[in-house]
């Protein structure tokens, strides 16, 4: 294969820089930015800047950066590399995939891809290109690489712990799942910088469209392992709301630097304060399965918390949960819990017998009996953070761009039914409104 040469293309949130937080031995060290002079591209900048220039293994990057208005032309014009790399401007982003599909580069972006279902049929025009093309179309799915997330999906798809999934009602759902983001937070050991835009819904998307596609993926990444999904026929949307956090005007300044809301922003401004709709709740089934979800944005955590992801899969004989509350000093823990207690000798043993199996991939991985429940102990070299999961993407991603039709066919399938999913999740809370 080729050495792949990585375009940054309109870098307009910092996960664009997060992929540079190491070096690849097969990726070149020099890179194209194109994008527009501006503070998002600054702030890229001096992320990478950072990587490169600190004491404990130093990155060695060279940029080599195109601002310009026209810079979406003028890469396409240069091709001055292979993979495009894409994050945030996410209202216009499945246009910029599609132009680079089509001129024959492969192309890495950051979700969301889509944040309106109208623009489903491009979603799928371009996962039709990449594959006509032999090219590698793919999203930045960083949470599939949290352990916790991992060891659910093997132990939900264990029939001697969990038993078969519980489809579930409307007041006792088969999967509960929560995400909670917050506004204010260190990144990279930097005090998080976000552009106006970021606020605007309608350049952005809601919660639900933008983060809330991980939670959408992990559900059905977890519940149908490597199956195809037709999200015509396998998907149905039942309710949906959206609510705001309300951010005051200092809080405003302090996040983005600037000196007030913009005009851009007037009609959410009410009494001094903006009324940011980033907060969803969406009922929906897959393949028969009740799913609830909640997505949220709070202004900023607890002391010594961070972002949440919390998921409960119920099955026939056991509920599998991760849990990242107080009592588990506020980082994920996962759960097995028996339906009955007359159920608890069989899933114990069954589930000691799968740890033993997964410890040959994860040495260390123990079992720990409390009351009723069993909590997985992980050793905490596995605990390796968000921020280190999208080095795990890029390398899953040179995988497949040494043989791109190696790209699993499910994978499209699970890229139009979350998309599904989380576009039209936001509309139908909108006509609720």
């Amino acid at each position: 294969m080729e050495q792949i040469r990585l375009v940054i293309l309109d870098p307009g949130h910092f996960h664009a820089a997060l992929l540079q937080k190491e070096m690849y031995p097969w990726v070149s060290p020099r890179v194209a930015v194109y994008a527009p002079l501006g503070p998002e591209l600054v702030d890229y900048v001096n992320r990478v800047a950072l990587f490169n220039t600190r004491s404990e293994n130093p990155t060695a990057w060279e940029l080599e950066v195109h601002a310009r208005p026209d810079f979406l032309e003028r890469m396409l014009a240069d091709r001055p590399g292979n993979v495009v790399v894409m994050s945030g401007r996410n209202r216009g982003k499945i246009d910029r995939i599609l132009a680079s599909l089509e001129a024959g580069m492969h192309v890495l972006a950051d979700k969301p891809w889509i944040i309106a279902s109208a623009d489903l049929p491009k979603l799928e025009a371009a996962l039709e290109t990449a594959e006509r093309k032999a090219l590698v179309g793919y999203d930045i799915m960083t949470e599939r690489y949290e352990i916790t997330s991992i060891l659910q999906r093997a132990l939900v798809n264990e029939p001697s712990i969990s038993g078969t999934p519980v489809a579930g009602t409307a007041e006792e759902p088969g999967v509960t799942a929560r995400s909670v983001h917050h506004i204010m937070k260190l990144v990279a050991g930097m005090p998080i910088w976000r552009a106006v835009g970021f606020f605007d819904v309608a350049e952005y998307g809601e919660g639900l469209a933008d983060v809330g596609t991980h939670v959408v993926d992990l559900v059905q990444w977890t519940l149908f392992p490597d199956q195809l999904l037709d999200y015509r026929k396998d998907i149905r949307l039942l309710e949906a709301r959206h609510w705001p956090t309300l951010i005051s005007k200092d809080g405003f300044q302090r996040v983005t630097h600037a000196a007030d809301f913009p005009a851009s922003l007037a009609s959410y401004v009410k009494d001094g304060q903006l009324h940011y709709y980033c907060n969803n709740f969406v009922h929906y089934t897959v393949h028969g399965v009740h799913v609830k979800l909640e997505i949220l944005w709070n202004w900023e955590a607890p002391a010594g918390a961070g972002d949440v992801y919390e998921a409960s899969f119920r099955g026939s004989k056991a509920r599998v949960e991760i849990r990242q509350g107080p009592a588990e000093k506020y980082r994920p823990e996962l759960y097995v819990v028996p339906n009955t207690s007359a159920l608890e000798t069989e899933v114990f043993a069954a589930l000691k017998k799968k740890i033993v199996a997964l410890q040959t991939a994860y040495p260390g991985l123990g079992l720990q009996k409390m009351d009723r429940q069993a909590l997985l102990v992980i050793p905490e070299r596995f605990r390796v953070g968000h921020e280190a999961h999208f080095a795990h993407v890029a390398s899953r991603l040179f995988e497949y761009l040494k043989a791109p039709r190696s790209l699993p066919v499910w994978e499209k399938s699970y890229m139009l039914a979350k998309y599904y999913v989380s576009t039209q999740g936001v509309e139908l809370a909108e006509t609720n409104r």
